[in-house]
Formats: structure tokens, sequence, C-alpha cells
């Protein structure tokens, strides 16, 4: 009898410990699906996501809400790619240690910009990161 009250505490115990997660493991949920137009980043607030056409780095921020509070707002309204060159899968977001930003880079020709997203318009920006040569 003591032998099933242990197995059974371990186990209680076991799933306790990997029911809980950080704030940062909701960042690598991604979908698994190639050639897809759009991908839902999740952010470090629970109520605001990033709706990112990959074919063109367009950027809306999704915010849900449990009131009648939900909505959507343009972060990065300007395409980075037109026409042909606008392909599926061709812009992908990372996140960066900072709430707010994430790291867009164009997986075909290795341009990258920094991404922050921010509930006030006035703070919300995409800016290239160039890159230093021969520093």
């Amino acid at each position: 009898m003591k032998r099933m009250i242990f197995a059974v505490l371990c186990l209680l115990f076991t799933t306790a410990a990997l029911a809980q997660t950080s704030d940062d493991s909701r960042m690598g949920i991604i979908s698994p699906n190639e050639d897809i137009n759009y991908r839902l980043f999740p952010t470090q607030n629970i109520w605001t996501f990033l709706k990112h056409d990959t074919r063109n780095g367009i950027i809306p921020i999704v915010q849900c809400s449990t009131e009648d509070y939900a909505m959507g707002y343009p972060l990065n309204d300007t395409p980075l790619a037109l026409g042909a060159e606008a392909i599926p899968d061709r812009f992908y977001l990372y996140p960066s240690g900072n709430i707010y930003n994430f790291i867009l880079i164009d997986q075909i020709d290795g341009r990258v910009w920094q991404v922050q997203w921010h509930q006030d318009k006035e703070s919300r920006l995409i800016i290239p990161i160039k890159l230093a040569e021969n520093r």
C-alpha cells in the first residue's frame, strides 16, 4: 500500500512539474505547415499576437480579450516584397529576449529588421538592421 501511495505521489509531482512552464514557452509555438501565407506569433503579453504575412512581411497586431476589447491594428503595413517576389515563407519572425521586440528576416536575401510592437502607435516600429562589414 505504501508503494502505491508513493507511486501516485511521484506521478502527481512529476505531472505538476511538467505542467509548469515559463513565459518563454509560448514563444516557440509555430505552425508545422510549410508554404503558408500567414503565421500567428505569440508575444510575452498573453493578450497580444502578431499576425505575420510570410510573403511580404506585413505584420498586424492582434489583441484578444475576454471582454469587448478584441481588435487588430497595423504594426508594419508596408510590403517588404512585391509581386512575384512575395512568396510563402519568405519572411520569418524570431522572438528576442525583450517583451516588445522581434527580429524579422528575409530568408531569401538575408535582410533583417528590428520589429517592435506596442499598444501605443508612437512606440511601434520596424527598422532595418544594417550588418557591419569587416568591423
